[in-house]
């Protein structure tokens, strides 16, 4: 599951828009950034589908999931559709980037996590822990991105 999160960079405020267009437009977006980092994550080998979903088709408080069948490789992961969100639009496609890397990252690790007896506890060092690694990863691709384009160069003092 995955909390709000939000990031500062800018994305286009799309023209006015009907829900259904903007949801379609969300899911062209998801599946699209579902690809980028599957290929990232080396997460290929697995057949990952993305669905825009309502808030009552998700836990409480919770903006996406994942479900996924080891044997068969499978896996949908559910984002929340945006005629749900409050943030500004380009701050929600952020918010769905960073779900999808978060939902990815689960899904990566969930070997190791499968014969561990699961608690409370431990799922929220879970949750803390993938949050940490997707912002992380998320930052660095922002980071690269901005130097490709010229728009800004990170120093480092060394």
């Amino acid at each position: 599951m995955c909390g709000i999160h939000s990031s500062s960079a800018q994305t286009p405020t799309p023209p006015q828009t009907s829900p259904s267009e903007r949801t379609a437009q969300v899911a062209t977006y998801a599946e699209g950034r579902l690809s980028v980092w599957q290929k990232r994550l080396n997460l290929q080998d697995w057949g990952v589908s993305v669905v825009v979903s309502r808030a009552a088709e998700l836990k409480p408080k919770t903006v996406g999931n994942i479900h996924w069948d080891r044997e068969k490789k499978t896996a949908v992961i559910r984002v929340l559709d945006p005629a749900d969100y409050t943030l500004p639009y380009d701050q929600m496609l952020q918010d769905i980037e960073f779900t999808i890397v978060h939902e990815l990252i689960h899904l990566e690790i969930a070997p190791v996590f499968t014969d561990l007896q699961r608690t409370d506890a431990n799922r929220m060092e879970e949750e803390h822990a993938v949050n940490h690694m997707a912002d992380a990863l998320l930052k660095l691709d922002r980071t690269q991105t901005k130097q490709s384009t010229g728009t800004i160069v990170a120093t480092s003092a060394q």
